[in-house]
């Protein structure tokens, strides 16, 4: 059984501004804002929400399936998902388009400035869920607008549970849809701030956003998260990382975590731990997919950090 992992295929450029956004942007002069941040550090690096989450499942032993729309530059990431032994398999390419790009700054506090080509992305509806592939499993990741619909259709209308992650395609999304989301997903996860968003456009509270799935869950950042399932709230804390490097795909991470934790049909406070770990490995490491890690050893870091074993 696998996960289809709907979503982004991109090229990170991350470039690090050696000082604080605060410093540099003054509150009330945004409406003429003109800045330019120096970044003396630079990196290309694979990325995309789909091949971010995959890449962090595949490292916990399982086989992802990631399907995804890319461009006629895609070569390298190819053959770099090759290596690593995830399939291509309903990866599309589109001569005509670019791979996404996204370009992201960030400060010493970790806070980021993303600007995102989405290329190919834009077509993502070309794909469909495949039937009779062994999905058990799937989750609609930011990808194109038509395409994150259609898949949310499609894994309901074949009853595959599935999780809602729209993370920095919320904004295209109106109430109706957003609920819409709700309606058919299993399960839905948003970071703070976009749970704050959620609430805003829909008027509803997180218990009632909640008794729309199976589980809620909210990731808070160094303060752990929360996950809302079955009329409780479990507050899950937070993996201690070894280093605070690069916070680019954390939340990817934890999402492939909340996968795994689901196939393997682990309870909540142990998914949502799973998930924790996996953030924090992630940050300790520059780009989303450079760090690396064996199942035994993460076993040992979850008896580290938790007091307990999965």
């Amino acid at each position: 059984m696998s996960a289809l992992i709907c979503g982004s295929m991109a090229y990170d450029t991350i470039m690090v501004f050696h000082d604080k956004f605060k410093n540099h942007i003054l509150p009330e002069k945004v409406h003429i804002l003109n800045v330019s941040f120096l970044v003396p550090v630079m990196r290309r690096e694979y990325g995309g929400c789909a091949g971010n989450i995959a890449y962090n499942m595949k490292l916990l032993g399982e086989e992802p399936v990631i399907m995804a729309t890319v461009g006629h530059d895609f070569e390298p990431y190819a053959q770099w998902l090759s290596q690593c032994g995830i399939s291509s398999e309903y990866i599309k390419i589109l001569d005509d388009n670019y791979t996404g790009q996204a370009y992201i700054t960030t400060d010493e506090e970790d806070n980021q400035i993303t600007a995102f080509h989405p290329g190919a992305m834009n077509d993502s509806h070309v794909n469909s869920v495949p039937e009779d592939a062994g999905i058990c499993l799937g989750i609609v990741s930011p990808d194109g607008k038509e395409g994150m619909q259609l898949h949310a259709e499609q894994f309901a209308e074949q009853g595959i549970p599935f999780i809602f992650d729209p993370g920095q395609g919320m904004p295209m999304f109106n109430d109706v849809e957003l609920l819409r989301f709700m309606d058919l997903a299993s399960y839905a996860t948003f970071n703070d701030y976009e749970s704050e968003l959620m609430q805003e456009r829909t008027g509803l509270t997180l218990e009632q956003l909640a008794e729309k799935v199976d589980a809620l869950i909210i990731t808070l950042g160094g303060k752990g998260s929360k996950i809302y399932t079955d009329g409780r709230c479990l507050d899950i804390p937070a993996a201690k990382p070894k280093a605070l490097m690069d916070p680019t795909g954390c939340g990817d991470a934890f999402r492939a975590g909340l996968l795994y934790g689901l196939i393997n049909e682990y309870d909540w406070e142990t998914t949502g731990r799973i998930a924790s770990l996996l953030g924090a490995i992630k940050i300790e490491h520059n780009g989303t997919q450079n760090h690396f890690f064996s199942l035994e050893s993460f076993k040992e870091r979850y008896i580290e950090n938790f007091g307990t074993s999965f």
